[in-house]
């Protein structure tokens, strides 16, 4: 088992992000929240990590935080959750929404997640709800930093903000639709991405 990466930050296509250890990349997957914030390409970075293990592939996943990487693996322990959904719930919410969703049971919020449907959302809140306690609490997950401002990236920042969109489960014309909305001279994938999520939350 993967449990932990350092190395050298080659790409950071938010979900898909590529790290050298040794001279080894490794294909990582992480959410938004992750992605936004590591250091630039070329710095080092450390990731908390998962293997997903699947007859046709291995799959790893990184977290900043172990917290969040423990929230992950609580997820894809209910029915009907698996990692791509869980790294989408991640990705269209920040922890605390998440928390406050499961403790008012409040199912409003998770359905806007691509994938979640009605019965999906009613899942996580009954599942959901022990497994945050047993996690440390809601007032542990609540504490989790919020990701900082957007840095700047090249010039291909519609492109990359609905490849992004569209690997997190949105449909190509709803992530296109949705960043054409949003988008304003200047704005680079990452401040994109972040519009377009709150504007279709």
């Amino acid at each position: 088992m993967i449990g932990r990466l350092q190395g050298t930050l080659l790409e950071n296509r938010a979900p898909d992000l590529l790290v050298d250890v040794g001279g080894v990349g490794y294909d990582v997957q992480a959410p938004l929240s992750t992605a936004f914030k590591l250091p630039p390409v070329g710095e080092t970075v450390v990731l908390h990590t998962h293997l997903a293990i699947r007859e046709d592939a291995h799959l790893l996943f990184g977290f900043g935080t172990r917290e969040e990487r423990s929230l992950f693996r609580a997820l894809i322990k209910t029915s009907g959750v698996g990692p791509k959904l869980a790294l989408a719930i991640l990705s269209g919410m920040e922890p605390e929404q998440f928390v406050r969703s499961v403790q008012q049971k409040d199912a409003t919020m998770l359905v806007k997640v691509p994938g979640v449907g009605k019965k999906t959302a009613e899942r996580l809140i009954v599942e959901m709800h022990d497994r945050i306690v047993d996690l440390g609490g809601a007032e542990r997950l609540l504490a989790m930093p919020m990701a900082p401002q957007a840095t700047p990236r090249p010039a291909s920042a519609e492109e990359d903000a609905e490849s992004a969109l569209i690997a997190l489960g949105y449909k190509p014309q709803q992530a296109s639709r949705a960043i054409a909305q949003v988008a304003e001279p200047g704005m680079d994938s990452e401040a994109l991405i972040r519009a377009a999520l709150k504007q279709m939350m």
